[in-house]
């Protein structure tokens, strides 16, 4: 498969702390990838610096055959990649569909584009709800909505940051199920979340980052046959 996205060797800082110490890895077409990790050991850093919110100070990073680490955020994101912000964001005084629309465009260019009928069926609750504004919704339809919201930009690379955090336990595997269907239609995602059991069953590649390091890498099998590894790193 195509790599989609490339991170090499990346050297980020706040002012005169620095927070991460040449983070690599690459993410291909079609993939599901995993960014594991305590909190505060560089996951939000390593988005930031995707995104460009945050400039690196040494490295590279490719999307689409594009070097990206000098774009504008706003340009990145036109590129192709859309992110479910840790928190949701969602605008919470337009109804569900304003915020569906909002920002709605076939980015990737696909033959099949995310349409508001294609959102309402992986997320039925959000049709129901459609005039409803978004702080009248629980924290999993803000949840469902912002994941909905990320897909009609049509991406080619989704990227979700604690997307099950705070969660119910049985709209969690409504999410769950969702990132199934989603890798079942080839979209390629990157996920940052602390169940590492489901992501497992769900994730083709993890990259585990201690300290703003790169420590451990591998696919699902190998992460399974190695639990120590994400008990060291991951496990509260």
């Amino acid at each position: 498969m195509k790599t989609i996205l490339q991170v090499d060797n990346i050297e980020t800082a706040y002012s005169s702390s620095q927070v991460l110490f040449g983070v690599s890895f690459d993410i291909r077409h079609g993939e599901v990838a995993t960014l594991l990790g305590r909190n505060g050991v560089g996951k939000t850093t390593t988005l930031r610096s995707i995104l460009g919110l945050t400039r690196i100070r040494k490295g590279a990073i490719h999307f689409c055959d594009r070097r990206i680490d000098a774009l504008a955020t706003d340009r990145i994101a036109r590129l192709g990649i859309a992110i479910v912000p840790e928190g949701r964001q969602i605008f919470p005084n337009l109804t569900v569909k304003e915020n569906l629309v909002a920002f709605a465009g076939n980015r990737s260019k696909t033959s099949e584009p995310w349409t508001l009928a294609r959102v309402y069926n992986l997320f039925p609750r959000l049709q129901e709800r459609a005039s409803n504004l978004g702080n009248q919704l629980s924290g999993g339809e803000q949840q469902m909505l912002a994941i909905g919201r990320a897909l009609m930009t049509n991406p080619h690379l989704l990227i979700l940051d604690e997307a099950t955090e705070g969660l119910s336990p049985l709209i969690r595997e409504e999410i769950w199920t969702c990132l199934g269907q989603l890798r079942e239609q080839g979209q390629t995602i990157l996920v940052i979340d602390k169940y590492v059991e489901r992501l497992l069953a769900l994730a083709d590649h993890h990259t585990v980052i201690e300290r703003g390091c790169v420590v451990w890498s591998g696919n699902s099998a190998r992460l399974r046959e190695a639990p120590e590894i994400w008990h060291r790193y991951v496990g509260v």
